[in-house]
């Protein structure tokens, strides 16, 4: 075989790999992407640390951009060989200090936290680091979950409580598409809002009806909607 065809074999080889890994990378349906209240994080048992850079804004927060399988399953760790670059998304910083804070103890500048989410889930996104985190921050603007619950009347505080479904047509009615709430349990027993899925296609672009929708973290009819803003204790539902 002559060089000049060996080298071309070489080359469309090489293409192909990386057509399969590019294929490999985007191998997922649809993201979920989550947000948290920061006051049903702390007021549990475990509590929270505030971030090295002060108590969070009274609003949600994110927590991920998870690609997902329609199946339940989802990828995870798709390239073993990534590390979180600062420089990435060095712009991204301050708002991402506002918007994607770590509640978790000991407190932490929230750098732990964003490693843990693009090493898990962002690495499967098929999207660099700027991006994934710029995306994610886009469709918290987007979705403006606290103003959408306010508008309909749905407001932290605490002793109050809500139907999980006015809660749900409150978003669905802001965003176009249905969310999936999730419920935890504060130190005294009482179920409240914890987590809101909404899910997005799998180029990033827009919200989505979700294709299926998480398991756990169920609710009651009525759950509290806990204030950040405050440090009353909760009263018995």
């Amino acid at each position: 075989m002559m060089k000049s065809q060996k080298s071309f074999l070489i080359k469309i080889i090489v293409v192909q790999c990386l057509l399969v890994l590019c294929v490999a990378a985007q191998d997922f349906d649809f993201f979920y992407f989550v947000q948290q209240w920061p006051a049903s994080y702390c007021d549990t048992r475990r509590s929270c640390c505030y971030p090295t850079t002060g108590k969070p804004d009274e609003d949600f927060s994110i927590h991920g951009l998870w690609p997902n399988y329609e199946n339940g399953k989802w990828p995870q760790n798709c390239d073993k060989e990534s590390s979180l670059d600062e420089s990435e998304f060095s712009d991204l910083i301050s708002t991402m200090e506002k918007n994607w804070p770590s509640l978790a103890c000991p407190s932490s500048d929230g750098l732990k936290f964003w490693s843990h989410e693009w090493l898990k889930h962002g690495t499967c996104s098929a999207l660099n680091q700027h991006a994934y985190f710029q995306t994610a921050l886009d469709f918290k603007t987007k979705s403006n979950l606290l103003q959408n619950l306010n508008n309909a009347g749905i407001k932290p505080r605490n002793g109050e409580h809500y139907s999980v479904e006015s809660i749900k047509e409150a978003i669905e009615k802001g965003v176009g598409h249905p969310p999936f709430i999730e419920c935890n349990v504060d130190s005294q027993g009482n179920h409240q809002l914890y987590q809101v899925y909404l899910c997005v296609d799998s180029s990033a672009s827009k919200f989505i009806d979700c294709p299926i929708f998480p398991h756990g973290g169920k609710c009651g009819a009525k759950i509290e909607f806990p204030s950040f803003s405050s440090n009353d204790d909760h009263d018995e539902f």
